[in-house]
Parts: C-alpha cells; structure tokens; sequence
C-alpha cells in the first residue's frame, strides 16, 4: 500500500504528527469534517458580538466556579464563626456562610473569585437578553431557526434559575430573604403548595437541605442543561449557517464574511480575553454582594431594602404592585395576590417568548427560510411590540425597587406603588404606538430616499434667486439594501361559502387570522417598485439638469444604506 506525504510530513516532525492524527483520522474520520466546517464563513457586524459576550461570560463562569468549588461548603449545620472578619467571631451560623467567608477573607484571590463569578452571572444574563432582543428585532428567529429560538429561550430560563442558585448559596440574610419569597410562591399554588414546599426544602421552611440541593442544582445539574443547550445552539447555528444583514453581494443563499480559520477563531479567541479582563476589572473594582455586611441568615430577620439580582427585578416588582387579591375555596385560602405575578407569570412569560415565531408565522402565513436579516423599521407591528415589552419590564423593575426609590429620592411609597400599576397598562401602550409611528416614519424616509437621492450638499440658485439642494441617485448597492425586504402582502377578507355556496369551515379562525394580519401590517409603506425607481431616476434627472457625478464626494455606504457624503 503506497502512502503520499505532503512536504510537511516528508520532514522528521511531519512524520512523527501524521501518525497519530492518521490514525485519529481512521477511527473518527474527522478529516472532512473538520476541513469543511473549518472553513465556515461568519459575517462580520457588531451585533453579532452579543451572542459571543454571553458564551464567553459563560466560560468565565466556569473557570470561577470551579476555584470556588474547592472552599465552599455545602452544608447548613451550625457552627461558631471564628475567622479574619472579627464583627462576627462568636457568632452562630451556617457552615455555607462560614466558608464563603473563609473563601472571602483567608483565600488567596477568593474575595476577587467570588466577585469576578458574580459579575460575569450579570453579564451572562444581561448579554443574553441583549441577544435575543437583536434576533426578535431583526427576525432572525423565522424559519429554519425556530428551534434555536426556543433553545434560546430555554437557555434564559436556565439562566435565571442558575443565577437565583448561586445567589442563595451564601446563606446570608440577604439570600435567605429570597429563599423566603421562593417558599411564599410555592405555598401560593393552589392545592399542592404546601407540598412543593415540604418536598423542596424538606420540611417546612428554612429546613436543613436546601442549601445541599441547590448547591447541587448550581455545580451539576444545571450546568449539564446549559452545557447542552448552548452545544445545540451553536451546532444549529453552523448547520443553518449564519443570518447577515442585506447588502450588496448579500443573498438568502450565500454568506458574506471571514472563514473559521484563522479570521473569525483569532478574532473570537481575542474577544474572550476581553470578555474575561472585563469582568476581572470589574471584580477587582466594583464590590457586589459584601455578603459580611449582612449576616447569616436567620428566619426571624429580614434585611431592609432586600433586591434580588437585576435580572429576578420584575417578578419582585409584579408581587410588591399586585394588590391584595385572596379567595376562599372548600376550606383552602387561594392567594392570587402571589400566584399571579409570580407562581404565573414567568411561565407565560417565557411560553409567550417560545410560541411567538409560530404565532408570527401563522399571522403572515410565511413559510418560507429566512436567512438575510430585516431592519426593524421594516416590520413595525414586530417591533413596537418589543418595545412595549421592554417598557413592561422597566415599570415591573421599578416596582421591584420602590422601597429604594421612595428612601433615596424622598418619595412617597405608595405614590410610586400606583405609578408602576397603572404605568403597567399605560406605558406599554403608549410606546407600542410611538415606536410604530416611528418605524413607518423611517419606512417613509427610506422610499423618499430611494425615490427623490440623497442629498449631495451642492447648493443650486435658481434664475428667479432661490437656492435648492441638488440630489442625486442612489447608487444601486445602497437601493438594493433599502429595498432587499419583502413587499408586502395582499390582505384579502375571508370567503364566507366555499365553491359549492356551502358555509366555509373553520371561518371563525380564518376571521381571525385575516384580523391579526391586519394589525400586523397596519400602516405599514411598502417599499417601491423598479418601475418607480426608473421613473423617479428619470424625474430626477431631468429636473436637476445634470446628474451628480459620484466622485470623491461620495465615500462609500453606510450600515443604513444612505451613501456618505462629503
């Protein structure tokens, strides 16, 4: 059997590398694999970054989590505090608090462990929030990517239960408080809530085994889940290959960007490093959770101005607004005024998030692969939406921190208490409207843009003494980026009789859908034929004179397809 070498395995150290990897390659077959996903090409643009920022938190979190790991003892028996933070010595408390204070103050680079840890589980739920707000606004959810959008949304989950885990580890009276809020919402679901809490912390609240259990939760479990997830992202991800935004060259059927190797693994491997000295300076610098300030926890104590992490901000905002709803069923206290913002509301929070690409799919009747990216100007409806959502979110935190609020502005609680409830229904409302109006003003602005030129700065007088700016064309890439979305549907009412004069089936539904198709295409300017571009050119042309020649003038195009000029 005659073998081929290359020139680097024809010297000495080729010989003794094709070894190993031929024989990897014969057991694996990896070869053609890896060559071909090797060269997987990766647009380029800023907002792709978000998704990459939480990834690469995500290591730190696990780089961090490992060291912690080492010191840090699961365990809620008692013991006397005799360590370097004297306030405490001879106090009475937790073996978990206990060792986070040991890891804090007796541990070499524990305090800025402990610290760098807390700062990139921020980081990691704020980028992936940033990240699934890009691909709601730009559409990159549609089809085939609906299951990656679900991942996604699973992955925030995860994110916050994990988050919540490791918040409460400490065993601190600021991390008890949440375990009691945690023990209020079970207890709170109708029927089986004295059950779950029994089950959950073995016995009635605190017990002597949530600590093990979530602890266990946080190191194995959910890691497992969030390791697993966030593998099936990215193989989503490379099989359906990436979404780029429309442009020249740009098409459903290519992508345009920098391969795996060396460009887009150099450029990943260096934003790492920067995600990581990121969060380092900010736990070396910016103290979060000074866990000594508190003290252990104890049941009969409750910190004042107890907040959560950010990110757990709106579910404690929709509890403190909520009013003070209970009812009385065969002898049970149904408490509506827990059950409703909390026991309910992140289930159908997140069930809203996971059905709306098929929602959006049956509202447009859109089937078809999507992977060029859409502005958000153009889907107004999409976008106002989010919007609302947003603002939904910001008054929940808001009523998540109104006892800070109240004390550091001089306000009054209750004040800020009726704002968040009424600015609930209202503010959300108002934004959908503004940001819709604003979107069709800048779907406007696009096809006047299109239609009218740009304009070039070059000032005309006129023979009867009035001056004009002159404009010009569009080049044709900046056209074809401005007018690379759909156009839109034509909206037909519902037959109400089939062919044979027979009332049609299922019309209620098909009166629905043909209503919710138009809300969501409500107001919304489609953009302009090749016919009116050709005639506007035309138009142009003969009132200004003279075209505008494209020279140094003109320097190219920007991310909004409105050519720069100088």
């Amino acid at each position: 059997m005659s073998v081929e070498y290359t020139d680097i395995e024809k010297t000495p150290l080729g010989k003794k590398a094709a070894g190993p990897v031929e024989w990897l390659d014969d057991r694996l077959g990896l070869a053609g694999l890896a060559k071909k996903n090797l060269r997987k090409v990766f647009p380029e643009h800023w907002s792709f970054m978000l998704g990459e920022v939480a990834l690469w938190s995500f290591v730190v979190l696990l780089l961090t989590g490992v060291f912690l790991t080492f010191w840090y003892q699961p365990s809620m028996g008692a013991t006397v505090y005799n360590g370097s933070y004297t306030p405490l010595n001879g106090l009475e408390m937790s073996n978990a608090y206990a060792s986070t204070l040991h890891i804090s103050f007796d541990i070499r680079g524990g305090l800025l462990m402990r610290q760098i840890h807390h700062w990139a589980a921020a980081l990691f739920m704020a980028a992936m929030i940033a990240h699934m707000l890009r691909v709601f606004f730009t559409g990159a959810y549609r089809r085939p990517r609906e299951i990656n959008w679900i991942i996604g949304v699973l992955l925030m989950l995860l994110g916050l239960i994990e988050g919540f885990a490791g918040y409460s580890l400490p065993d601190d009276l600021l991390s008890g408080t949440g375990l009691r809020f945690v023990d209020g919402l079970l207890r709170s679901i109708p029927l089986v809530g004295s059950y779950l809490e029994y089950f959950v912390f073995g016995g009635e609240f605190p017990g002597d085994v949530i600590i093990p259990r979530l602890y266990m939760a946080h190191i194995l479990l959910i890691p497992a889940l969030l390791l697993g997830l966030i593998g099936a992202h990215m193989l989503l991800l490379v099989y359906h290959k990436h979404t780029q935004w429309p442009g020249p060259g740009r098409t459903e059927k290519n992508v345009v960007g920098y391969p795996m190797l060396p460009v887009y693994a150099a450029k990943a491997g260096g934003f790492f490093f920067v995600v990581f000295g990121f969060t380092a300076l900010m736990g070396a610098l910016l103290q979060i959770n000074p866990i000594w300030s508190y003290g252990p926890y104890n049941p009969s104590e409750v910190t004042a101005g107890s907040q959560p992490d950010w990110y757990m901000g709106f579910v404690e905002g929709a509890v403190r607004i909520m009013p003070n709803w209970e009812s009385t069923f065969f002898g049970f206290t149904w408490s509506w005024n827990v059950f409703i913002p909390a026991a309910m509301l992140l289930p159908l929070f997140f069930g809203a998030l996971g059905a709306w690409p098929f929602i959006e799919q049956w509202i447009t009747g859109d089937k078809r692969e999507h992977h060029l990216l859409e502005r958000p100007r153009n889907a107004p409806v999409r976008t106002a939406l989010g919007v609302a959502g947003i603002t939904a979110y910001g008054v929940l935190w808001i009523g998540g921190g109104n006892d800070i609020i109240a004390t550091k502005f001089h306000l009054d609680i209750y004040t800020i208490t009726w704002f968040v409830r009424i600015g609930l229904f209202v503010l959300p409302v108002l934004m959908f409207m503004a940001t819709k109006r604003i979107c069709i003003g800048l779907q406007r602005k696009d096809a006047n843009t299109i239609l009218h030129g740009y304009e070039t700065g070059v000032i005309e007088r006129s023979p009867d003494g009035g001056f004009a700016e002159r404009h010009a064309p569009l080049p044709v890439g900046a056209q074809y980026t401005l007018t690379r979305h759909d156009r839109l549907p034509a909206l037909k009412a519902p037959a109400e009789v089939d062919h044979n004069g027979v009332a049609a089936p299922h019309g209620r539904m098909a009166k629905l859908k043909a209503k919710a198709a138009l809300f969501y295409y409500d107001g919304s300017i489609d953009k302009p034929t090749s016919e009116d571009v050709q005639h506007a050119e035309q138009h142009l042309g003969e009132h200004e004179g003279h075209p505008v020649e494209l020279g140094d003038e003109f320097h190219g195009v920007s991310e909004t397809g409105i050519p720069r000029v100088h």
